[in-house]
């Protein structure tokens, strides 16, 4: 007897069995879950926001940026909050401008861009208080259409937000769950990726007057997601490059966006180079030509945000975990980038969880999260951590911006200012608090 032929019969008895098991055991269950409902803006409701208010306290500052003696902080997705710094011991909020959907700011002369969800836009801060949109890239960045196992419908609009909601239904035993959410996916200081651009190389000082030898550009701290050189802004999303040419600041022009990869964090310009930290190292971009930058390296590292700031042969990266980008180390790496086609890791110093970083004149300040404020004399970039200068402590520190003499930090409790002009007595001189109501 043929073995097939014997087995089919009894397959298909065994088959009909389970069938007549499954729809006597069918059964329904109520489960009840957490997940997200979108809240969604028209795109013209988003538009025709921008617009200057007056001045309000701080509540969830992001990227901070310098220019002319203003300093420039974006409450996330709100705005930006425009503060006189003429006297930094007395700093002075004059205005607000409403951006929906801000996170990241770059100044050419008086105009100042930023973000607003899908578009970035061009805005007139001549008199700060009369800010006024001048000009507008639509759907430069793609915004709002995802959360953690959700989709929005960007027919409907920009999701703003996402509406933590409980749901109970009956569910059928043989289906799978739905998404369950335990804990929402906000924003926080610790996400932050980017602030403003520029290079440290001016010799301006903090009253704006006309005619004199201030950048054209202003200064960021190194989460910067924006970063000019030239007549062009360059910005990173989290996997492209894109070129905007701003020789005519009035109405930038989108080239092409080019991919570069994933986990695309934050941008630091020097000289015709662009240094892009990634969740799993550093990219070195050439301007050359500035509307096709050109790949030159790349410097691995374990994966781990990683802002960059370059000073002379040297570039510094921090390295933190317990965010988004996953890893387990916190770390402080200095790379050896005198030949830029090669670059190389030459030191490594443990740190507690490292934000944002910043250098001038080899004075290195790191901000360390809750561990706060850290001051290091790199001179001698084999003994970092030995020549520490100052540690200012119970703060949670984000992101630095070096001025001369004064430094810019901007933390989850507010904007703090520290006169450096001798390294070793660095002192706090003012703060603006955050405020929560």
């Amino acid at each position: 007897m043929n073995l097939r032929t014997a087995f089919t019969p009894l397959l298909l008895a065994a088959t009909a069995m389970l069938l007549s098991g499954c729809l006597k055991d069918t059964c329904k269950q109520t489960v009840t879950y957490v997940t997200y409902q979108p809240v969604y803006k028209s795109y013209e409701e988003i538009r025709s926001a921008v617009k200057p208010e007056a001045a309000r306290a701080l509540e969830q500052p992001g990227k901070i940026y310098f220019k002319d003696a203003y300093i420039y902080i974006s409450e996330v997705n709100e705005g930006i909050h425009v503060i006189n710094n003429q006297d930094p011991a007395n700093p002075q909020p004059v205005a607000f401008i409403a951006v929906p959907g801000n996170h990241d700011i770059a100044m050419v002369g008086n105009k100042l861009y930023a973000d607003s969800y899908m578009d970035q836009v061009v805005i007139d801060v001549t008199n700060p208080a009369q800010a006024r949109e001048i000009g507008r890239m639509e759907n430069v960045f793609s915004f709002g259409d995802w959360h953690p196992g959700l989709w929005a419908d960007p027919n409907l609009g920009i999701a703003v937000d996402w509406v933590e909601t409980e749901v109970t239904e009956e569910w059928d035993c043989a289906n799978p769950m739905p998404w369950v959410f335990f804990e929402r996916n906000v924003f926080s200081m610790s996400d932050v990726s980017a602030s403003g651009v520029g290079q440290f190389a001016s010799n301006s000082n903090f009253t704006p007057t006309s005619g004199n030898s201030e950048l054209s550009t202003g200064l960021s701290g190194s989460m910067a997601r924006f970063a000019v050189v030239g007549d062009y802004l360059y910005m990173v999303t989290t996997s492209q490059l894109i070129p905007v040419n701003i020789s005519n600041p009035d109405a930038p022009v989108q080239g092409n966006a080019q991919s570069i990869g994933w986990g695309i964090e934050t941008i630091f310009p020097r000289g015709q180079h662009l240094f892009i930290g990634t969740t799993t190292g550093m990219l070195i971009y050439s301007v050359e030509n500035p509307e096709q930058p050109t790949f030159v390296s790349s410097f691995q590292h374990a994966n781990s945000c990683d802002p960059v700031v370059v000073e002379g042969n040297y570039a510094f990266v921090t390295l933190r975990n317990g965010t988004e980008c996953g890893g387990f180390t916190n770390q402080l790496e200095v790379v050896n980038i005198e030949n830029l086609a090669s670059p190389r890791l030459e030191y490594v110093y443990p740190m507690f969880n490292p934000h944002g970083l910043g250098i001038r004149d080899n004075v290195l300040f790191i901000c360390d999260g809750t561990e706060g404020l850290k001051v290091y004399d790199a001179t001698d970039v084999s003994k970092i951590t030995s020549n520490q200068l100052a540690h200012f402590q119970n703060i949670q520190a984000f992101d630095v911006i070096p001025l001369y003499n004064i430094l810019l930090m901007i933390g989850a409790d507010g904007l703090y200012q520290y006169d450096y002009s001798d390294v070793n007595n660095i002192r706090q001189i003012s703060h603006i608090p955050v405020v929560v109501e």
